[in-house]
């Protein structure tokens, strides 16, 4: 079993409109709700790959309520907590004439002191199952800063390779507590590490204390520094379409990757596969299946140099 975390859930919506122009009213030609967050959206992509996932996190509130009645028909087993507050709503807003995305994202409700200990009981038993745990996304108001670094500690703890997907401050103490692997993208790899330049900034990444860091390069994939190597893997061609959750399916592919223990040039091209997959899709947990099949023999992995 795969766990995933999100302690920031959301109701995702996603309103596609002819073309999106500054101060003028738009008339929506499509409408899509979805349970998100970036932990769900991972443990989406990963059902669709055929593993058993299980999500925790938090939802509360008449939002949360949809969150979890749209979650239940689909395949992630749902163990989110209750919480007093109301569940965040996140919108983005796809032109469908420029295939560009305006994203608008709330804050989230406030977690209690009691909330915060009720969930970490809850992790510590299904960690017990958990083949891998990943630890996804923003922090929500009440949770303190070292929240992640905690999660890590516990999973590490329990001896369950452990995924932070995060960034800012959270990201900062959460990689000091020595996950497996991190997965930021340039630009929060620039703030964490002050450097602009992808290899210099991974390699400063895993000295702070990744066990392995990938990061997410955009239209030219990922660069990994590894224990064992640093590899790139950039896709034939970019691709124009939604990006929300394009990033979320690439730790899919790198959590489905870990536990089937494939070689790190099979987990970057899966991951970057699944990721512009997903740009091709119409909503943020979903990727296109015959694109992904058509993309993965094309991406192409190229050695850079040892790890340092």
């Amino acid at each position: 079993m795969i766990l995933t975390v999100t302690l920031n859930t959301a109701l995702d919506i996603t309103y596609h409109v002819p073309a999106l122009t500054p101060h003028a009213c738009h008339r929506v030609g499509e409408v899509r709700e979805r349970p998100g967050g970036k932990g769900l959206n991972v443990a989406r992509v990963l059902a669709a790959l055929g593993h058993e996932t299980v999500v925790t996190g938090f939802a509360g509130g008449a939002t949360g309520a949809v969150l979890r009645d749209l979650l239940a028909p689909l395949a992630p087993h749902d163990a989110l907590l209750p919480i007093a507050g109301t569940t965040r709503r996140t919108l983005a807003v796809v032109d469908d004439a420029g295939g560009d995305t305006t994203q608008l994202n709330e804050p989230g409700p406030t977690v209690s002191p009691e909330e915060w200990a009720a969930f970490l009981s809850s992790y510590d038993y299904l960690l017990r199952d958990a083949d891998a745990v990943a630890l996804c996304g923003s922090l929500p108001p009440g949770i303190h800063v070292g929240a992640y670094a905690e999660l890590v500690r516990r999973a590490r703890a329990a001896d369950v390779p452990v995924l932070l997907d995060t960034s800012g401050e959270p990201l900062r103490r959460g990689i000091a507590a020595r996950p497996d692997l991190v997965k930021p993208n340039a630009d929060e790899l620039a703030q964490l590490t002050g450097s602009r330049e992808p290899l210099r900034a991974t390699r400063d990444a895993r000295r702070r204390g990744a066990h392995t860091v990938v990061a997410s390069l955009g239209a030219d994939g990922v660069l990994a520094a590894t224990p064992d190597g640093v590899w790139q893997a950039s896709p034939p061609a970019s691709v124009k379409g939604n990006p929300t959750g394009a990033g979320d399916s690439a730790v899919a592919g790198l959590l489905s990757g870990l536990v089937e223990q494939l070689p790190w040039p099979d987990r970057l091209s899966r991951a970057v596969a699944l990721s512009a997959a997903t740009v091709l899709a119409p909503a943020a947990g979903e990727f296109d299946a015959e694109a992904y099949e058509d993309l993965l023999p094309r991406i192409a992995v190229t050695e850079r140099a040892a790890a340092a």
